[in-house]
């Protein structure tokens, strides 16, 4: 196709808004943050690789949402590139990040942040500023993320971390752990915890728009903020090849884009990680192409806070 064909003055691109294009009224501002983090993954890959194929994957995608009737370009971007981060640790990378997303959303309604691997997930929950108290977390993954401290951080770690940084267990709920994916000692450190486990067999009887109602509503009416980590391994293996922990009974796609929408439309809301993608490993740009609809459906949301056009 040529490019005369392929540019369209009735065709809006996502990446056209990326770069700043906006129409009236602006209703409010996302931030999008590249958080590489890479080194401290239990899978070695090159996560750091996926801010910028999900950046460049978003000129596949228009601005239009046709099923709300929204624009994405009511919506202004703030576009903060990517931290430093690819040769860092992650007990080197939790000042510099968590400082990048409080100052992101000391002038923006949320922030998105594009990692990396799960790692970023508690920098970003300490970036929300305020008392982990009053904070809560929403995973949504196949993996508990408890594994033990002993030997250092690790995108198997985060939510461990967070419990022992002070973040109490009744606030954080996790959605769509499957079955051998995990463990029964690190099933019983989330329920001794207060953690609210909700496996993908929960799910499927009650349905995803029930489960993520509940779930946000339970938090919005407890806590100031809500961090969501969208961990792309949550989805179902064959959705997902560029997510080295994904497994065959995930989610599907239109089901991760409703999430990330319901998600963006509750204010208490305030951040979303969208993590494990290794653009190296992926098959027809499946995975990067889901994430990058994730990232839409979550601004969607966020305009749908304001009005719906």
């Amino acid at each position: 196709m040529s490019q005369s064909l392929f540019e369209d003055p009735f065709w809006p691109r996502a990446s056209a808004w990326l770069a700043g294009e906006t129409i009236e009224p602006i209703v409010g501002r996302l931030a999008i943050l590249g958080a590489p983090v890479r080194l401290g993954s239990i899978t070695p890959g090159r996560t750091d690789l996926a801010p910028s194929a999900v950046r460049s994957i978003l000129r596949k995608f228009s601005t239009w949402d046709l099923e709300n009737n929204i624009d994405l370009r009511h919506l202004r971007i703030a576009d903060r590139g990517d931290l430093d981060l690819s040769e860092s640790r992650l007990e080197e990378a939790l000042a510099p990040l968590s400082k990048a997303v409080k100052d992101a959303l000391s002038d923006c309604d949320a922030a998105v942040v594009l990692g990396g691997d799960n790692g970023v997930t508690r920098p970003v929950v300490h970036g929300l500023g305020r008392s982990l108290a009053r904070c809560g977390l929403i995973t949504i993954d196949a993996h508990f993320d408890l594994r033990d401290l002993s030997k250092g951080l690790s995108n198997g770690n985060p939510i461990r971390a967070l419990l022992a940084d002070g973040l109490p267990g009744e606030n954080i709920i996790q959605i769509g752990l499957q079955p051998f994916a995990n463990s029964r000692a690190y099933h019983e450190v989330a329920l001794e915890a207060g953690i609210t486990v909700i496996p993908m067999s929960s799910v499927r009887e009650a349905g995803i728009a029930a489960i993520i109602k509940q779930a946000l509503d339970d938090l919005a009416g407890r806590v100031d903020a809500i961090h969501v980590d969208l961990d792309i391994d949550a989805l179902d293996r064959i959705f997902a090849p560029a997510t080295p922990g994904s497994r065959p009974g995930g989610f599907a796609p239109w089901e991760m884009q409703y999430i990330a929408r319901q998600c963006g439309l509750n204010p208490r809301v305030r951040s979303i990680d969208l993590v494990e993608v290794d653009p190296t490993q992926d098959v027809a740009e499946t995975t990067v192409l889901t994430t990058g609809s994730c990232l839409l459906a979550f601004a969607s949301g966020l305009i749908g806070r304001s009005f719906e056009l």
